[in-house]
C-alpha cells in the first residue's frame, strides 16, 4: 500500500468514526465520547498527511508516532462504546478492526523508520 492509498484509508476511517459518533446517544457520556472520537480520528487523518510531507527522518518518526497514538485512541473510544453498550457490536466491530489494523500499520512504519535511521 502506498502513501496515497493509506492517506485515503485513514481519511475514510475518520469519516466512518464521525458517522458512528453521530449515532451515539444524546447523554453526557455519549456526547463526551462523540467529541473524543471525532477529535482523535480526524487528528490521525490530518497528521498522516503531515507524515507524507515530513522534511526529515526525525520529523517523520515523530509525526508517525502521533498518528499511531491518535488511531489507537480512536480504538479505545470504540472499545469504550462497546463496553458501555452505547451501540451494538454490529455497528462498531468493523470500524474497530480497521482502527486496530491502521494502528499496526503505523506502528510498523515507525519501527521500520527507526531501524533505517543513522
Amino acid at each position: 500500500m502506498n502513501s496515497e492509498e493509506l492517506k485515503d484509508r485513514v481519511k475514510k476511517f475518520a469519516h466512518r468514526c464521525v458517522k458512528l459518533a453521530s449515532a451515539l446517544p444524546d447523554t453526557p457520556l455519549g456526547r463526551q465520547i462523540k467529541v473524543q472520537l471525532i477529535k482523535c480520528s480526524s487528528s490521525a487523518a490530518a497528521n498522516y498527511r503531515a507524515v507524507c510531507i515530513a522534511q526529515s527522518k526525525p520529523s517523520f518518526i515523530s509525526k508517525m508516532s502521533v498518528v499511531a497514538e491518535e488511531t489507537d485512541e480512536s480504538c479505545l473510544w470504540l472499545q469504550f462504546i462497546l463496553d458501555e453498550k452505547l451501540l451494538t457490536v454490529k455497528q462498531v466491530k468493523s470500524l474497530l478492526e480497521e482502527g486496530e489494523e491502521l494502528t499496526s500499520i503505523f506502528l510498523s512504519s515507525r519501527i521500520t523508520a527507526r531501524k533505517r535511521s543513522p
